[in-house]
């Protein structure tokens, strides 16, 4: 199995659960996370309020799902056409196990 996690700016949550849910996912998870970088300063899709603040909204999702379906989940949402453009990153690590408690 694998873990799919993809980090983005808040601003893109809304549209991503979407494109996930018409994915037929079984679930995924978000997590509400703050970046914060000495490159923040440089970043051409930071908003005035990021500037302000001194960090920027992001939200994690994480996705456990089989070997296989981890990159065709990344292609999928790749020709979405949700505007990831420089706004986002991703990783794909394996799971040795999961369930449930």
């Amino acid at each position: 199995m694998k873990k799919l996690s993809i980090v983005v700016h808040t601003s893109l949550q809304q549209e991503l659960a979407d494109c996930l849910r018409g994915l037929q996912l079984d679930s995924f998870m978000f997590s509400h996370i703050e970046e914060h970088s000495s490159q923040l300063k440089q970043d051409a899709f930071l908003s005035a309020r990021d500037k302000v603040v001194g960090y920027v909204p992001q939200v994690r999702v994480d996705v456990i799902l089989e070997n296989e379906r981890a990159t065709t989940l990344l292609d999928e949402l790749r020709g979405s056409g949700i505007s990831f453009c420089g706004k986002g990153v991703f990783w794909i690590m394996d799971v040795e196990e999961a369930g449930e408690l």
